[in-house]
């Protein structure tokens, strides 16, 4: 799920999330990262050199499922990972742990598509990039979102999208395999 919400903390502890309206279903998410995965191929000359980094959590299953059908399109599944940027966010509290993140594949001199499921404000992606320069010099990073909801606070801008889908900052956007949901708040008592 992704959102935060603007309540102060108080007022958070009574608020539960309702199901406003279910956006995309399983089908349009298959079809969706198959479009994603024909865009990257087209945009790549192929996915030989191309490297899909799944943001921890919600992007790595898309990652998958792209890397999946690059298989099927260009006949090379590209290297798949998950990269954890917690120790980068600016917008947390940072973990005590000064560990450096690690991959188990070489991103240098590769195409680095980093995969999430909502870009939401930016920040997530933020703190990939800075990630991303602890770990090697790509020859290019691109950004592919399932859904793209808006409200930025930084400059960042996808390559690839599911589904844009405008929201309003009180609501927060489900996504999983079998759907995606806007989530609103209800207050108990009103």
């Amino acid at each position: 799920m992704s959102g935060e919400s603007a309540l102060p903390s108080s007022e958070v502890a009574s608020i539960s999330m309702r199901p406003k309206a279910q956006v995309l279903t399983r089908s349009d998410i298959e079809r969706a990262i198959k479009r994603i995965a024909h865009e990257i191929t087209e945009r790549n000359r192929g996915s030989k050199e191309v490297v899909l980094l799944g943001l921890a959590t919600g992007g790595v299953w898309i990652a998958e499922l792209i890397s999946a059908h690059l298989l099927e399109i260009d006949d090379y599944s590209p290297p798949c990972a998950e990269l954890d940027v917690s120790l980068f966010r600016d917008d947390r509290p940072r973990l005590e742990s000064g560990d450096a993140p690690s991959l188990e594949l070489g991103i240098t001199d590769r195409v680095v598509v980093l995969v999430d499921d909502v870009l939401y404000t930016g920040r997530t992606v933020r703190a990939a990039l800075e990630a991303l320069g602890a770990l090697g010099r790509p020859k290019a990073i691109q950004l592919a979102v399932l859904v793209d909801r808006g409200h930025r606070e930084l400059p960042i801008r996808p390559d690839f999208v599911g589904k844009n889908l405008p929201t309003s900052k009180a609501e927060f956007v489900e996504v999983g395999p079998k759907g995606v949901l806007i989530l609103e708040e209800a207050r108990e008592g009103i």
